[in-house]
């Protein structure tokens, strides 16, 4: 009986390592800070936090679930299967019933703005479920971190359909995020028979398509909106223009512990500029 809470704690820690927290939590916190930004009311907000969480969480559980076998003959340590600390069966279990969540929490939206927030978790379901091993392994990206802000945008008194810059911007996002989530598996995945787009490019010319993608989803959002560029703008792209240079030289070893911070940087950015375009919407 002495050990039932530090085993507890033990499991309940596995989990929560399992949903991937990183980028579970970053993408979490972006959607509710748009749906803010753009004016959804406080409870519809709440509502979009809590669904766009538990769809997060099941792309987590699911990606360690399916992977267990690949993590193990690879001898990921930083993998809580890998270390005994949850099973795949459980993982399969917890996986599923967050999406349930999911399903139900984004419905509650509408129709729209739930089938747009829906298509983020499908498609990283598709990813991991075999996607990752095509060519076509950027898709699952391009298509959910597109339909995000759409979602939430639908989700506004009136459910107003998101601009094309705002969608394009996300998509792009999504396109560089998959380069930089794949870049320090490359190897491991290979020696697993994982060949995504990343892999058939290599690290540098992936380095590369990340910092343009990057690049790119400033220009949409300062560009994109109608009328001038504000001086916030034109500060944004006179920044991101240096960092998406220093951030292509991520695929070198000599040049990567100043090409990573350069990709954060461009991250946090656009990450901004999404932000203040979902202001400029309310």
């Amino acid at each position: 009986m002495p050990r039932a809470p530090g085993r507890a704690v033990t499991l309940g820690r596995a989990l929560a390592l399992a949903t991937h927290p990183g980028p579970t939590v970053a993408v979490t916190v972006v959607a509710t800070l748009l749906a803010v930004a753009a004016g959804v009311p406080a409870g519809r907000t709440a509502l979009l936090c809590i669904a766009v969480l538990a769809g997060q969480a099941s792309i987590g559980w699911s990606n360690d679930w399916l992977d267990a076998d690949r993590d193990r003959a690879v001898a990921r340590a930083d993998k809580p299967v890998v270390q005994g600390g949850v099973t795949p069966s459980l993982l399969r279990r917890a996986a599923l019933a967050a999406a349930a969540v999911a399903v139900v929490l984004s419905l509650l939206l509408g129709l729209v703005p739930g089938l747009l927030l829906l298509l983020l978790v499908a498609s990283g379901w598709a990813y991991n479920a075999g996607l990752k091993r095509t060519i076509w392994s950027g898709a699952g990206y391009v298509v959910g971190f597109g339909a995000l802000p759409a979602g939430v945008v639908a989700a506004t008194p009136g459910g107003a359909a998101a601009p094309w810059w705002l969608v394009a911007a996300g998509a792009a996002l999504g396109a560089a995020a998959h380069v930089a989530n794949v870049a320090p598996d490359l190897e491991d995945d290979l020696a697993t028979g994982v060949r995504g787009l990343p892999h058939r490019l290599g690290a540098r010319v992936s380095a590369v398509t990340g910092a343009v993608l990057l690049a790119c989803a400033s220009l949409l959002l300062v560009l994109g909106p109608e009328g001038r560029p504000t001086a916030t703008g034109w500060a944004a792209l006179a920044l991101a223009g240096p960092a998406a240079a220093v951030a292509a030289l991520a695929g070198t070893q000599r040049f990567q512990r100043l090409a990573f911070p350069a990709v954060m940087v461009l991250t946090v950015l656009d990450v901004a500029l999404v932000l203040l375009g979902g202001s400029a919407l309310a």
